[in-house]
């Protein structure tokens, strides 16, 4: 049993922010009935299982736990904020796998086997929601497409050369990409400046109506969701901390990333419209993010967290857990870039009503081992974890999620089907503590 203490009072500094902005998703899902459930309401005293955060982990971890068995009615979701209030209603839209670019980088820190088990297992994140969606219905306007890495520099167009041929030595099935050099990368991307491309399967959702499916289904089958309502204290068999997890402070930190939204001029509208999705890549970490909504057509663009052209202040601000506003810098950079890359696109010509719609922050968790903690923390008995999926939640969390709903109904970490290096163990912790390690991301 776990008791759970929460207040309202922000003064932790691992809280969120009590006065976050916006995101585009946020904004066109405000008719949603438990945005702000049981926000007045008072904190069962006990519960036998306490989810804390009810963004698309939370709720997935929750709803996997119906599905085995577990009554709705022994479910208390937290969430600090706003329903679904997170990185989950943050980020860019994309459920888009790494289908190579990760997998020296990877190999360097866990090993060759585990490189290809994280490729894999990423591969196998897109089939799970697109699965989950046609199975329940959900309307979270998911669209499973094709994604293009578009390397925008000889340099990096080299870098992921390399990195394929070394997946490909390796073992690793790359049956499913497609590579694109020079005019014919231009021509398929409809990027002038494209020096190569590479393509396989991906797709885009809204993220926020993909939580909010999670906590309705949840909220109808019995369990409580309470909003405004940060746990700051943990009481488990007599027992008290301090801090919910006080030994990650060193191995998991914010980073602050922002995204936009831009309604299309003609040249990107109607049939016109991006058919995929991309990441746009000038080096490993200066790069932009983009998907286009098939419905309405909008553009969401995102901004890589280390972007050279920046200047040194706004660098530093992205280690922060800010998500109060957006950085005038940033999308002034991300507006100029994005005509560069699409130079059809002519704000000179904008109508009334086309051009940069929205801009919001949203904060990612960064492990210093660039893989998610996942499992039981045994330090802390009948306590688990899921967190830290470095800005690629959407291409984790739906084997994650139910793994740890596996683990918490008493099921072995092989049954779970993930990598081992997720695992969160004293020993990966120990490994941590002797270095830093190179990102991935």
């Amino acid at each position: 049993m776990t008791e759970t203490k929460a207040n309202g009072d922000g003064t932790s500094r691992s809280l969120p922010r009590e006065n976050p902005c916006l995101s585009y998703w946020q904004r066109t899902t405000r008719g949603f009935p438990h945005l702000f459930a049981n926000r007045d309401t008072p904190v069962p005293a006990k519960s036998k299982y306490v989810i804390i955060g009810s963004g698309i982990s939370g709720g997935l971890v929750a709803f996997e736990l119906i599905q085995a068995g577990v009554k709705g009615e022994e479910i208390v979701v937290l969430e600090a904020r706003e329903a679904a209030s997170g990185a989950s209603s943050r980020n860019a839209g994309h459920v888009r796998p790494d289908a190579f670019r990760g997998f020296s980088a990877y190999a360097k820190v866990h090993g060759v086997e585990q490189a290809l088990k994280i490729i894999d297992n990423e591969r196998v994140v897109l089939e799970k929601v697109d699965e989950f969606v046609k199975r329940h219905n959900v309307q979270c306007d998911f669209n499973l497409t094709t994604t293009f890495d578009v390397c925008m520099t000889p340099e990096f167009a080299q870098y992921e050369a390399d990195s394929l041929e070394a997946y490909k030595c390796a073992g690793g099935d790359v049956s499913h990409i497609k590579f694109y050099g020079g005019k014919d990368a231009q021509e398929k991307t409809r990027i002038p400046g494209a020096v190569a491309a590479y393509e396989w399967p991906g797709g885009s959702s809204h993220p926020a109506k993909l939580a909010q499916f999670l906590l309705q289904s949840v909220i109808d089958q019995g369990a409580r969701l309470f909003t405004f309502c940060p746990a700051t204290k943990i009481e488990s068999s007599g027992e008290s901390d301090a801090l919910l997890v006080p030994q990650l402070e060193p191995y998991i930190r914010p980073n602050r990333a922002q995204a936009h939204t831009l309604i299309p001029s003609p040249a990107l509208a109607a049939t016109s419209s991006l058919r995929s999705t991309f990441s746009l890549r000038y080096s490993l970490y200066h790069f932009y993010s983009l998907i286009q909504r098939k419905g309405d057509g909008t553009l969401v663009l995102g901004v890589s967290r280390t972007n050279p052209t920046l200047s040194e202040k706004t660098l530093a601000s992205r280690f922060s857990t800010d998500d109060s506003d957006y950085n005038q810098e940033i999308s002034d950079d991300a507006l100029r870039s994005f005509e560069d890359l699409f130079p059809d696109y002519s704000s000179n010509s904008l109508a009334h009503g086309e051009g940069l719609d929205h801009a919001w922050t949203g904060i990612i968790a960064m492990t210093t081992d660039s893989v998610p903690f996942v499992g039981a923390i045994e330090s802390l008995p009948g306590q688990y974890i899921c967190a830290g999926f470095n800005g690629h939640g959407m291409a984790r969390i739906f084997t994650c999620a139910p793994g740890v709903a596996q683990l918490m109904c008493q099921g072995s970490w092989g049954e779970t089907g993930l990598p081992e290096c997720f695992q969160f163990t004293p020993e990966r912790l120990s490994r941590l503590s002797e270095g830093n390690l190179p990102s991935i991301w």
